[in-house]
């Protein structure tokens, strides 16, 4: 009986009979081999002859397999693979523009950034563990919820139903691709993940309630003050998109920093915030509690996703020095500044009264305690001094060492790898 071995021995080779081939196997391989592609079919008259057939047309493609494979050339493909080369070292890693070869996780230059790795992935949820039952029964009550509660939650859904996926374009069309660190890409990629986790939580919650679906995913089309959001983030991020951006240029590389505080200080880090805050509250007062909770975990990801910026934005700012001129100290508050108008515009637009303890100027106030803190976290000065705080509350939730969750309804029976059956 031949191994594997024997077929590196020649002798052996040489020994064996030479297999018994038919005709109508003969005329499958140069059907097979043949470069006409309107060669005929083979008529299989009983079984034997249509195994034959089978096998001959294997072989030929085991055949084409190998010649293939001899002609190989291992230089092309990926840029950076290059045969023979060092290993990469630390001092080799860089935020963006770094040659080394990204597909060597380690050794770790940034721990922070695998760091927020394993936190996010600690922080694992799903939408469907979260009841919804109540929500409904409050949501189909005609005195579940005032008119002003209503428009909170269409509002708060119809804007993030389309946020997140915004989100989830810039980070898979353009920012892992020019993020240059393998450590902070594996983040990136679990930072997707849970975009899409968002996507499909907005959903769950449209679904559950019954919501018109048109009405909901084509707001920021149609309320003007959900359309300004969604169209200052396009416009803040659709050059990085563009599948021939390119960084290596102080131009370039501007404009990925540009892109990041746009993206991260003010779509993550200021848009989410007043309809968060709405939707806490009323879990808060005990109304739509699921869809609250919901809210409270993704807010938990997003709070954990704009840490992660932050340090990029700051990283990047530690080795590219250059870029941080005055003039662009300047663009970066006035974007943030921007963001926190709109922002407070969409206040305006949802609680045009007192509602669930809250009112517009309250959130304005709270609005430019954010924008101070964001503008402080990259190193520029606050612009509303003596902003404070209204919502202290809005703290503990976002705190993600909490044993328990907020609302004490969740149930976390999640199976580790050793435990899985495979039956």
């Amino acid at each position: 009986m031949l191994t594997w071995d024997d077929y590196n021995n020649e002798e052996v080779l040489e020994a064996a009979p030479p297999p018994v081939v038919t005709k109508a196997v003969e005329k499958v391989v140069e059907e097979v081999v043949a470069p006409e592609p309107e060669a005929a079919p083979v008529a299989a008259n009983n079984e034997g002859v249509a195994a034959d057939a089978e096998a001959a047309a294997a072989m030929a493609n085991v055949h084409r397999a190998k010649a293939a494979l001899e002609e190989l050339d291992v230089a092309p493909g990926l840029e950076e693979l290059e045969m023979g080369a060092a290993r990469v070292s630390v001092d080799e890693k860089a935020m963006i523009n770094c040659r080394a070869d990204l597909n060597q996780l380690v050794p770790f230059k940034y721990d922070w950034a695998w760091q927020k790795y394993i936190d996010g992935c600690a922080n694992h949820w799903m939408p469907q563990e979260i009841n919804m039952t109540a929500d409904v029964a409050t949501w189909r009550s005609s005195d579940g919820l005032s008119e002003d509660e209503r428009r909170i939650v269409m509002r708060s859904l119809g804007y993030f139903s389309t946020a997140d996926s915004l989100v989830a374009n810039n980070l898979v069309l353009a920012l892992y691709r020019l993020i240059t660190n393998p450590e902070c890409r594996q983040y990136l990629l679990r930072q997707a993940f849970e975009e899409a986790i968002h996507t499909h939580a907005y959903q769950y919650c449209i679904e559950s309630l019954g919501m018109d679906e048109g009405e909901v995913f084509n707001m920021y089309r149609e309320v003007p003050s959900v359309a300004a959001k969604a169209a200052w983030s396009l416009s803040h991020t659709h050059s990085l998109s563009d599948p021939n951006f390119r960084t290596g240029t102080p131009e370039s590389d501007q404009e990925l920093l540009r892109n990041l505080i746009g993206f991260y200080c003010v779509t993550e880090g200021i848009f989410f915030y007043c309809g968060f805050t709405q939707i806490l509250s009323m879990g808060r007062r005990n109304k739509m509690t699921g869809v609250a909770e919901q809210f409270q975990y993704i807010l938990r990801d997003e709070s954990m996703h704009l840490n992660f910026g932050i340090d990029v934005i700051n990283q990047i700012k530690l080795e590219n020095p250059g870029l941080w001129t005055p003039e662009f100290q300047q663009e970066a508050i006035q974007m943030i500044l921007e963001g926190t108008e709109i922002e407070i515009a969409y206040a305006r637009d949802t609680m045009p009264r007192g509602v669930l303890g809250m009112n517009a100027s309250m959130m304005e106030e709270y609005l430019q305690f954010i924008c101070n803190r964001r503008l402080t976290q990259i190193g520029l000065p606050e612009q509303f001094p003596g902003a404070q705080n209204p919502f202290p509350w809005m703290s503990e939730i976002m705190d993600l060492r909490k044993e328990k969750n907020f609302f004490e309804t969740r149930v976390i029976e999640y199976q580790t790898g050793g435990a899985l059956s495979w039956d």
